[in-house]
């Protein structure tokens, strides 16, 4: 069910799609696991740096321990974002894009030493950016 907001181009009626709300929720669910296993990946890179070995020659060779702590800060402010989410105000849609596109980064350099866990992180970045971005259509209704 669609419902009627007034306010918008001189007052008529505009009805929110019922699949708005939806993408926004699926966004905050996503949030909550990436940013969950950001957190196990962080805790992984910090107790135990040698269990990562890089998988070729690259250009960039990083510290898995302070890898560790990046994603650890990064997936505790995911789960955050993606719980304030669910209050529905636009700065916690914005905070989500950011915060997602710099997950989608992280992971992207963290590629050399799980390239798996990082493609699949990518990709929750990508629906969630998606989602978020996607998520605010409006359709005039009885003009």
């Amino acid at each position: 069910m669609a419902s009627n907001v007034s306010g918008a181009r001189g007052g008529s009626p505009v009805s929110r799609k019922p699949f708005a709300a939806g993408w926004t929720l699926f966004a905050a669910c996503l949030m909550i696991f990436g940013g969950a296993m950001a957190i196990f990946q962080g805790i992984g890179g910090i107790v135990n740096d040698e269990r990562y070995v890089i998988t070729g020659n690259y250009v960039y060779k990083f510290d898995t321990t302070g890898w560790g702590w990046l994603h650890l800060i990064l997936g505790i402010v995911i789960v955050l974002a993606g719980v304030a989410l669910f209050t529905g105000a636009i700065w916690a849609r914005v905070l989500g894009v950011i915060v997602a596109g710099l997950n989608m980064i992280a992971n992207f350099l963290w590629l050399p030493y799980y390239p798996f866990w990082a493609v699949v992180l990518i990709a929750v970045d990508i629906a969630v950016i998606w989602a978020l971005t996607a998520g605010t259509h409006r359709q005039e209704v009885g003009t």
